[in-house]
């Protein structure tokens, strides 16, 4: 199972009753416990450890990191994060044909990305042919002359073609959020920034007769579901390792972390505590920029 994609043990949202599963795992005569996901899946090992320590049982429960947004604190990176910015570099690879091929032709592509935007920098840089990244750690004005059409534009004027690259969670200031709407585990279920987007540039240029050629892809799950890549082949076996030594050496409510080069045992209420999230100072974010050559800041104060 190890070289197909997707989840065999299945996924799910909402809230489980922690008392009852906590009975199951006695029932069964279960003494280590793997709950690999994302904060979500490490709040709920938290839970189950607390009951299991209120019970005064002898069953260590492990966290594995595992999202493709990369965004759990005190963690380098989860597993799945590269094979997922790695199937999105060869869509963004042939959105750019697209673009380019057109007359002022614009790549929209809109990745995975809810509040930090890991994968869409990382893209970027793999293919070196992204024009603008929209991550949600940083704002932008969609009008005015610092806005992001206006920006736009000028690069359509110079060059005749753009890709952009948007996060999911990238601009929902944008929207009206007078309603808010959750899923089943209580996120905040974000607006389709995508679509937002694509109309928007056809609205503007089509008002200011602009003649232009937009392509809207969104990929979404397609890069959740591939099959690992090599190196996070590696990963995963490293990590399934220090999960094990550390269960059986009675360690417990930790996630198995990665800092450094170095795999470390991170409390889990330390790991959910706060999102990890782009560092707008930091050598990652810096590279985009010169990357892509988009503004600093695309608003307008």
């Amino acid at each position: 199972i190890h070289l197909s994609g997707g989840t065999f043990l299945g996924t799910s949202r909402g809230n489980q009753n922690i008392e009852e599963m906590v009975d199951t795992l006695e029932i069964l005569n279960i003494n280590i416990l793997f709950c690999i996901g994302g904060d979500g899946t490490l709040r709920g090992a938290h839970a189950i450890a607390g009951e299991i320590e209120k019970r005064k049982l002898r069953i260590a429960v492990c966290g594995i990191p595992k999202t493709i947004d990369n965004d759990i604190d005190l963690v380098q990176k989860s597993f799945g994060f590269e094979t997922a910015f790695s199937i999105a570099n060869d869509i963004i690879r042939n959105a750019h044909n697209e673009a380019y091929g057109a007359n002022n032709g614009i790549a929209l592509v809109k990745l995975m990305g809810r509040d930090s935007g890991f994968i869409a920098a990382s893209a970027a840089l793999a293919i070196q042919e992204v024009n603008f990244v929209l991550v949600p750690e940083i704002p932008f004005d969609i009008h005015g002359p610092r806005g992001f059409l206006n920006v736009l534009r000028k690069r359509l004027e110079e060059r005749h073609h753009a890709v952009v690259v948007v996060a999911e969670g990238a601009g929902q200031d944008l929207f009206d959020n007078s309603v808010i709407e959750r899923d089943a585990s209580g996120n905040i279920k974000h607006k389709d920034i995508g679509v937002f987007l694509k109309e928007k540039i056809k609205q503007e240029f089509s008002s200011q007769g602009f003649p232009h050629s937009i392509k809207y892809i969104d990929p979404s799950y397609i890069i959740r579901s591939a099959p690992a890549n090599a190196n996070d082949s590696k990963f995963c076996n490293l990590l399934a390792q220090n999960a094990v030594h550390a269960a059986v050496a009675g360690k417990t409510d930790f996630v198995v972390g990665y800092w450094n080069d170095q795999f470390t045992l991170v409390p889990i209420p330390m790991a959910v505590a706060k999102r990890k999230k782009i560092d707008l100072n930091g050598e990652l974010w810096w590279n985009v920029l010169e990357a892509t050559g988009q503004p600093v800041s695309m608003k307008n104060q």
